[in-house]
C-alpha cells in the first residue's frame, strides 16, 4: 500500500518553469488516501448562506436560496481569493456535494491540498442550481437552464460582496468581467451541463475555468459549443476539463459529444494546455465526480 501511494503521490508533477510561475499538474486516475483524511489541524470552514434572487423559470419575483461556502484556513478578509463555483446534479441540492460539515470530502481534499501547498486557498461556493421558487429536487428540471440569470445577477454580486474575492465590487454596479480569470465554475452531470451550456457558452466575459464531470445529456455539442464561443471573441479560456466514466449509461454520448474535435472547432483550446478530456472506468457516481473535482482543483487558477 505505501508503494501505491507513493506512485499516486509520483503521479502529481508539478514542473516549474525556470521564467514562469506557472505550475504543471498530470490528472490521475485515484485520489492519493493522504488527501482524503480529515485534518485536525490548518483546517477550513463551512458556512451556510442566504441570499435573496428572483424566480427566473417563473414570473421574476424575489426569492430567497440557500448555499454552502468552503472558506480555507485562515481566511483573511484582508486578502484576494479565487472562487469556484460547484454544480449538483438533477436530483440533488446544495448539499449534494456533501460540503455541509467537517466530514465533507471537499473539506478534507482542500485542506489537504492547501496544507501541503500543491494549490493555493481559494473559496469554494455549492448553490441549489434550479433558479425558481420550488428549487426542490423535485420541481421542474427546465429551471436548471435559466440559472446563468441568477449566476450573473444575484450569486456572483453577492459572494463579491460578502468575502474577500478579487472583484471591485460595488452596491451601484461594478465590472464583473474584471475579475473572470479568478473565477471558476464545474459541476456533475446536471452540474455539469450547466458549465458547459451556461458557464462557458453564456458566461465566458465573467469565468474562465471550466470543468465538467459527466456532463448530462442535454450538454451541448462540440459543434454547438464552437459556435456560441464566437460570440466571445475577446475572452480566453483559461482551462476546460472533462472527466467521464466509460461504463456511464446515462453521460458518456453526451460528455463525449461535448468534446470530441472541440479542439479543431475552436481556436481556444488546445490539447495538453488549456483542455484536458479524461476517461477512467466507472459508472454515473461519485467516485469519478470526486476523483474530477479532485483533479480540477489541481488544475484550476494555475493557468493564467
Amino acid at each position: 500500500n505505501d508503494e501505491k501511494n507513493e506512485e499516486a503521490m509520483d503521479d502529481i508533477k508539478h514542473e516549474e518553469n525556470q521564467n514562469s510561475d506557472v505550475i504543471t499538474f498530470s490528472v490521475v486516475d485515484s485520489i492519493p488516501p493522504e488527501m482524503l483524511e480529515k485534518r485536525t489541524d490548518y483546517s477550513g470552514t463551512i458556512e451556510k448562506i442566504s441570499y435573496k434572487t428572483k424566480d427566473y423559470f417563473g414570473n421574476e419575483s424575489e426569492i430567497t436560496k440557500n448555499a454552502y461556502v468552503y472558506l480555507p484556513y485562515n481566511y483573511d478578509e484582508t486578502k484576494q481569493y479565487n472562487v469556484l463555483y460547484l454544480m449538483h446534479g438533477i436530483g440533488g441540492s446544495e448539499g449534494e456535494w456533501g460540503m455541509t460539515g467537517e466530514d465533507s470530502l471537499i473539506k478534507k481534499i482542500m485542506d489537504n491540498l492547501i496544507y501541503n501547498g500543491l494549490i493555493e486557498p481559494f473559496i469554494i461556493v455549492t448553490p441549489n442550481g434550479r433558479s425558481a421558487a420550488d428549487h426542490s429536487p423535485s420541481s421542474d428540471f427546465n429551471s436548471f437552464y435559466v440559472f446563468g440569470k441568477e449566476l450573473r445577477n444575484d450569486l456572483i454580486p453577492y459572494i463579491d460582496k460578502h468575502y474577500a474575492t478579487y472583484a471591485d465590487y460595488d452596491d451601484n454596479g461594478y465590472d464583473l468581467t474584471k475579475a473572470r480569470d479568478h473565477r471558476a465554475m464545474a459541476g456533475l452531470s446536471m452540474g455539469g451541463m450547466q458549465t458547459i451550456n451556461i458557464g462557458l457558452c453564456e458566461c465566458l466575459d465573467i469565468i474562465s475555468y471550466f470543468g465538467a464531470f459527466s456532463a448530462a445529456p442535454t450538454t451541448y455539442t462540440a459543434s454547438v459549443i464552437a459556435e456560441k464561443l464566437k460570440s466571445f471573441s475577446d475572452y480566453d479560456i483559461n482551462f476546460f476539463y472533462n472527466i467521464c466514466g466509460t461504463e456511464d449509461q446515462i453521460a458518456i454520448a453526451s460528455a463525449s459529444a461535448a468534446v470530441t474535435s472541440l479542439t479543431e472547432l475552436t481556436d481556444k483550446l488546445s490539447e495538453n494546455k488549456n483542455f484536458i478530456w479524461q476517461k477512467v472506468g466507472g459508472g454515473h457516481s461519485f467516485d469519478i465526480w470526486y476523483l474530477g473535482f479532485y483533479n480540477f482543483v489541481n488544475l484550476v487558477f494555475k493557468n493564467k
